[in-house]
């Protein structure tokens, strides 16, 4: 389910909620938020970047904290470890 960010049209109309950006989790991910959950007042969607991962990187730093090995293999039945 897609998470989205909102913000108040008008902040000077909205509420402590919607006057700052807030995260609406969207049930439905063609449909949006037109206006606050709490006060009723217009909101927008603000853009969002998207959530990429960087591969394997974060399981290899992960993995090397808990205490585990990485072998690479180098040849025919022998590795090199590599952390």
């Amino acid at each position: 389910m897609p998470l989205h960010e909102y913000i108040a049209e008008d902040p000077a109309k909205g509420c402590e909620l919607c006057r700052r950006p807030f995260e609406h989790l969207d049930r439905q991910p063609d449909h949006f938020l037109k206006s606050c959950p709490r006060c009723g007042a217009p909101v927008r969607r603000l853009p969002s970047a998207p959530n990429i991962t960087q591969g394997h990187t974060t399981l290899d730093r992960r993995a090397r904290e808990a205490g585990f090995h990485k072998l690479k293999r180098v040849g025919k039945g022998t590795y090199e470890k590599e952390y």
